[in-house]
Parts: C-alpha cells; sequence; structure tokens
C-alpha cells in the first residue's frame, strides 16, 4: 500500500513484521490488532493482510516476547 503526502509524493508503506524465532503462539497481536491484520495459523503469528495494516503498533505493544517489528521507510519518516 502506499500514501499521498501534501505535496502528491507517493510513499510505500511497510507493514508490521512477524519475528518467528520470537513469537511464542500466544495470540494477543491477532486479538489487539484493531484491523485483523495478524491471525494465528497453529502456534504461529502471520501478517495475513500487510496492505491494511495501519502502523498503530497496538500488535508491539502488547507482544511480551518482543516478536512483532515495525519498520518504516525514511520517506514515511520525513527524512
Amino acid at each position: 500500500s502506499a500514501w499521498t503526502t501534501p505535496d502528491k509524493q507517493r510513499i510505500k508503506s511497510m507493514p508490521a513484521a512477524i519475528i518467528q524465532e520470537k513469537c511464542n503462539g500466544c495470540g494477543l497481536c491477532e486479538m489487539y490488532c484493531p484491523l485483523d491484520v495478524i491471525h494465528m495459523e497453529g502456534d504461529m503469528a502471520v501478517i495475513r493482510y500487510p496492505d491494511e495494516c495501519w502502523h498503530c503498533g497496538a500488535c508491539r505493544l502488547d507482544c511480551e516476547k518482543g516478536a512483532v517489528k515495525m519498520e518504516f521507510s525514511p520517506s514515511m519518516l520525513n527524512i
């Protein structure tokens, strides 16, 4: 997905990412994601709908294992 800045530049967004080695399958990220972007497949969280991610960080804040990573491109950070 992409955003548009006030001067009409397109910005490529990067969804949350699950660090599989850290995920313990608790399901909190899935439960707290307001858009149902994250889903559990067995005992592993996956980003099923990456283009729908708002980058709100709810999934990352509630992950006690630090298995959710948010990445922002320099253009998203206005750098």
